[in-house]
């Protein structure tokens, strides 16, 4: 991460939430930093203060609410978004009176978050330095992969891609010449609560495989049988 950027910093002790929310906040060009409860949110904002803060309000050790306090009495003036599963009026009042910016309840659109943090980057002057770092396009080979426009494009053709498999190339595309597993892809690009077999991963491939080799360009998604799948520039693995 460009260390003139700070991240998002998202606070919450499930797991399976964080990972999500990091990977959707990583898709829309954002650094991520996490932490899995209030007290280790408050030394991580000590070390370096973040551009925004995705809160829970429930956890163990210090609750949301609480941590939002400490941080406004220590004049941190970063915005917080505050997530909780409590939708009463008195919970919202109560989060917005320790300090909190927005306040989200679970569960929720990610697509909503994503519009909020923005909002409140905007009302901060930050939101344009976030993506800075993540403007430049993925290249590998013939393959050209813009997260900023999220177009794609091969020898010099656009592909139509909906948006899952923008996802699904971007992951390829980030991580050139890794064996990527296909559990791994599920978590990346379908998020924690998908429930579904991971043939899920092949389809996907298979639609990508058809727009990459449209022309009969050469197969850049490799098969590792038993494990999932590679993205490699066939002019390079040729080269070896």
């Amino acid at each position: 991460m460009n260390e003139s950027n700070p991240p998002i910093l998202v606070v919450d002790d499930e797991a399976p939430i964080r990972q999500a929310l990091e990977r959707a906040l990583r898709l829309e060009g954002f650094g991520v930093e996490c932490a899995s409860g209030g007290r280790e949110a408050l030394e991580a904002v000590a070390r370096r203060a973040p551009a925004a803060i995705i809160l829970d309000v429930t956890m163990p050790d210090l609750n949301g609410r609480v941590v939002c306090a400490r941080l406004r009495a220590d004049g941190v003036k970063t915005p917080i978004l505050i997530l909780s599963a409590r939708d009463e009026v008195d919970d919202r009042i109560a989060g917005l009176q320790a300090g909190a910016d927005d306040y989200l309840v679970k569960p929720f659109a990610v697509e909503e978050l994503i519009a909020r943090l923005q909002a409140l980057l905007r009302r901060a002057g930050a939101e344009p330095d976030q993506r800075e770092e993540f403007q430049d396009a993925l290249v590998v080979g013939d393959l050209v992969v813009d997260p900023s426009a999220r177009t794609v494009k091969r020898a010099g053709r656009e592909l139509e891609c909906t948006r899952r498999e923008f996802e699904l190339i971007e992951v390829f595309a980030r991580n050139p010449g890794i064996v990527l597993e296909r559990q791994r892809l599920l978590e990346l690009v379908w998020g924690y609560d998908w429930v579904a077999d991971t043939n899920v991963v092949d389809v996907f491939v298979s639609y990508l495989r058809r727009k990459l080799e449209e022309n009969d360009e050469p197969r850049m998604i490799e098969t590792v049988r038993g494990i999932g799948f590679v993205l490699r520039d066939p002019a390079a693995a040729g080269a070896k």
